[in-house]
């Protein structure tokens, strides 16, 4: 069976790898560069916090899962995830309130969260600078992060060894259906056959499907100060102790190895402005690095190597899109904005469907026909979204 899949962010090389492992014939094309979309430019939490309805944080919880697997087989490439727990604590009453309803939420499906004290955040990690006077940490052990570019060269990795081939640079500008299979054209004129596609275009998925006549609907990820759009830094390293993630009142924090870290600051989004990229040394990151030096011992003096505006891949009610377009058997459509939680996943259950046609029950509530048709749709309210990788 060939198969073919268009982008290689984190989907795409997790659905590569499966279709290989399942002895399909795959060839991925990708327009500019592998991991060029938003798979670089994500917080990157493992997790499965404040996504709602059930059903989207089941699909969660499987991904979590999904990872521990997939880092337990043997593999000689770098590590790529660590389930080193979240810690999350509130500022004022308010915030307080909305902590202690998302961990009954929590421990009402069994989630493992629990309340430590400061003394016991501490132990765990031995820079944290907490706030005078503050009780009542959450604690959620078995949420973690990942670096992006090993967890896809892991992926890819072993795509390749099974023998996926990669085309890139080459812009897939179209994809039709036939009675045999697929039409894929290029940029460049070019048309190639396949007995089906699996489209993982992450932010560019309604552009792409509307070349089909079936136009999934996704939340415009262009906008300014919008939910789809956000600010992230990378620090240069530091000499300081952090194995886990940080989701604070004012500061996200995660490792990204090496002594460095990546700082997300919500309420800064609203400056983000894909056409209008921040300093690295401007008002947003000398920001970022003064809310760090607050928050963990050893920072004093942080610089940022990097400042990105993030645009995320968010179909338009905000949940995963997973399954085959319209009807047909031949193009299946994955988008998703827990792409980091939900890849290796995905990928699996995609390739089961496409290469052996057994329905994910995982997936049931997630098709994509249900935002065919639709308008295109404004981006979604960020504070529905908060959290979410």
């Amino acid at each position: 069976m060939k198969i073919a899949v268009i982008g290689l962010g984190v989907l795409g090389a997790a659905t590569a790898r499966s279709l290989a492992l399942a002895g399909a014939h795959v060839t991925v094309f990708e327009r500019t560069a592998p991991l060029a979309g938003t798979t670089s430019t994500s917080f990157a939490w493992v997790n499965s916090h404040a996504k709602n309805p059930l059903p989207y944080h089941e699909l969660n919880v499987a991904g979590m899962d999904e990872h521990r697997a997939l880092a337990s087989t043997p593999s000689p490439c770098a590590p790529w995830l660590t389930l080193g727990g979240n810690f999350e604590w509130a500022e004022d009453a308010a915030g307080a309130e909305r902590l202690a309803a998302a961990v009954r939420e929590l421990e009402a499906r069994d989630y493992p969260v629990r309340w430590i004290s400061a003394s016991r955040a501490r132990e765990l990690v031995p820079d944290l600078l907490l706030p005078q006077g503050l009780r009542d940490i959450a604690h959620y052990p078995t949420e973690g992060h990942l670096v992006p570019a090993l967890l896809v060269a892991r992926l890819w990795g072993e795509a390749r060894e099974n023998g996926a081939r990669l085309r890139c640079p080459v812009e897939v500008v179209s994809v039709s259906e036939t009675a045999a299979g697929v039409r894929i054209s290029s940029s460049d004129g070019e048309v190639v056959t396949a007995d089906a596609v699996v489209f993982a275009t992450g932010r560019w998925t309604e552009a792409l499907t509307a070349t089909t006549g079936h136009r999934v609907a996704m939340a415009d990820p262009e906008v300014a100060g919008s939910a789809t759009v956000g600010l992230l830094g990378w620090t240069a390293a530091l000499p300081t102790r952090l194995n886990s993630v940080l989701t604070t009142p004012s500061l996200n924090v995660r490792p990204d190895g090496g002594g460095r870290f990546v700082l997300q600051g919500l309420d800064l989004d609203a400056d983000a402005d894909p056409a209008n990229p921040p300093a690295v040394d401007g008002v947003h990151a000398r920001e970022l690095c003064r809310r760090l030096e607050a928050l963990l011992a050893g920072t004093s003096g942080a610089v940022l190597e990097s400042m990105r505006v993030g645009q995320r891949s968010m179909p338009g009610d905000g949940l995963t899109v997973a399954g085959f377009l319209g009807g047909s058997e031949r193009m299946y459509v994955l988008a998703t904005h827990s792409g980091i939680t939900l890849g290796p996943l995905l990928g699996r259950l995609a390739a089961d469907e496409v290469v052996h046609g057994r329905d994910a029950s995982p997936l049931r509530d997630f098709r994509p026909d249900r935002l065919v048709g639709r308008d295109s749709l404004p981006p979604l309210k960020k504070a529905r979204l908060a959290g979410q990788q």
